[in-house]
């Protein structure tokens, strides 16, 4: 993290210092830049490369860097008034608007200005990343014989059987060839939602749900129709219902750890789940992301549905990026019968194949001793980051965080209107109280210099309450989340939130 600050502070300085050069006149070389400006060379390169990228830069190879010829006259506007009316007229037919709500999704990835505090991300903070262990397994993978090769379709077999055995367990319903590898969860979500629902057609979620699977359901033309999550996970009297109802023949659900609000399903509804579906003569995608997000302190977990299945029921979406870095885009899709056919023309049709360098690299790094230490660690500092978030809730803001914050049962339940405390995955659900308003919070969050996730996002409908997500993974360390959480006192204190 320090190394790209460092390259954007040296960036910001030669910009200034460019105007002491002719255009074409030679910049000093690497090695004098990091002399003077007591850098790394990798900073310097950094640097050259974002000064390259704007233009102002011209780097040869051998040669060294150059300051840019002026660019030339700016470009003249366009007009695209015309977009907004073709962009809105929908034919009579459509049932679902083709706009997208992104918004949700682009909140947890954007990169917070300097100085605010993430509780926000979803990814590792680069320090939990396992980035020396990548390194050495794409180097390794680079010298594999045929790696740049013209990989199969469903990707490497070797990669295919990790995952099956991951997904089902040694010796469990699933073979390689039941896999398919994808370009990450978010991918496999998409194909598959497109795969066995067609536009227009209802498909219900958990409420509240991951919004990336809402913004893919509403790109594909589906319509969500949500279905109530409690701490057991999503009420499965209510999913009978909502099948009933809706006639969807879909339901997209994450049994474990559940984003947002950490639930775990509990065992007579992971069978009511599966007991319902087939009696609709439906789906069920199971959106396994968080399993490889485990707490030190977490029971043996649930094994997925996918290892219960019997009849094809089960769809599942699993991936490498959450517990690795959000470079490493490699996740699978794991079914049984004619729909996999299915799923893997989807999959051909929008992005041929996942790249074969790539694969390789991920089957290099899970079968490398750094593989379960990295898990390990990750599992402990979780645990610790989890563990600071609450204190803090319970210290800074008590009102929102309950009288609890304990582990009540097997999967942490906490008293009926506590703060629940899941052992698995990244961030906390908290409700705020009732008039809160939410936008109004978050911003008032951002400018006391802490990004924080407002709960609209995750519905598919009207939310019952106001809701805040916090995540504690993307977080430098448990001084950081301590004082992101002052800071959203703060902004609880400005708008008179009752959060004392």
């Amino acid at each position: 993290m320090q190394e790209r600050s460092s390259g954007a502070e040296l960036a910001a300085t030669l910009r200034v210092e460019l105007n002491r050069y002719s255009p074409g006149e030679k910049l000093p070389s690497s090695r004098a830049l990091v002399e003077r400006h007591r850098v790394s060379p990798v900073t310097v390169s950094r640097a050259l490369a974002e000064l390259a990228a704007e233009g102002l830069v011209v780097t040869r190879p051998g040669a060294g860097a150059f300051r840019a010829e002026p660019r030339g006259e700016a470009p003249r506007p366009v007009d695209t008034s015309w977009q907004e009316i073709a962009l809105s007229a929908e034919p009579a037919g459509d049932q679902v608007p083709r706009s997208v709500d992104a918004s949700g999704v682009l909140a947890t990835l954007a990169t917070p200005a300097p100085g605010v505090i993430e509780l926000i991300g979803g990814y590792l903070h680069p320090d939990l990343q396992p980035e020396r262990a990548l390194a050495a397994a794409l180097a390794r993978a680079g010298r594999r014989p045929g790696v740049w090769g013209r990989p199969t379709v469903g990707g490497v077999a070797e990669l295919r059987a990790w995952f099956a055995r991951e997904i089902a367990g040694p010796g469990g319903p699933l073979a390689a060839s039941d896999v398919l590898i994808t370009a990450g969860g978010q991918s496999a979500l998409n194909a598959a939602l497109r795969a066995l629902a067609a536009p227009g057609a209802p498909v219900l979620v958990e409420s509240p749900t991951y919004p990336g699977m809402l913004a893919v359901a509403r790109a594909s033309g589906l319509r969500p129709v949500p279905v109530p999550v409690d701490a057991d996970g999503v009420r499965t009297d209510l999913l009978a219902d909502a099948f009933r109802v809706s006639g969807a023949r879909l339901f997209v659900c994450q049994p474990l750890f559940q984003n947002p609000t950490g639930a775990v399903l509990a065992d007579d509804r992971r069978r009511e789940v599966l007991r319902v579906a087939r009696a609709a003569g439906a789906f069920v995608i199971e959106d396994d992301f968080a399993r490889l997000l485990v707490h030190g302190d977490a029971p043996a977990l649930p094994p997925t549905l996918m290892a219960d299945d019997r009849d094809g029921t089960v769809v599942h979406v699993r991936s490498l990026t959450k517990a690795t870095s959000p470079n490493l885009r490699v996740g699978a899709l794991a079914a049984h019968g004619p729909v996999l056919d299915r799923l893997r023309a989807i999959q051909v049709v929008d992005s041929f194949f996942v790249p074969g360098p790539l694969q390789e690299t991920a089957l290099e790094l899970v079968g490398s001793p750094a593989w379960p230490r990295h898990l390990r660690l990750i599992s402990g500092e979780l645990t610790v980051r989890r563990n600071a978030l609450t204190a803090a809730l319970h210290r800074y803001l008590p009102g929102l965080a309950g009288p609890g914050g304990r582990h009540g049962s097997a999967y942490g339940h906490d008293a009926p209107g506590g703060l629940y405390v899941p052992p698995g995955g990244y961030h906390l659900w908290l409700r705020l109280p009732d008039g809160t308003d939410e936008a109004a919070l978050t911003g008032a969050a951002l400018r006391a210099g802490v990004a924080v996730a407002a709960g609209r996002p995750y519905f598919a409908a009207e939310p019952p309450a106001a809701h805040l997500r916090l995540s504690f993974a993307a977080a430098s360390g448990t001084a950081e989340i301590t004082e992101g959480v002052r800071r959203l006192r703060a902004a609880c204190e400005e708008l008179g939130v009752p959060a004392g």
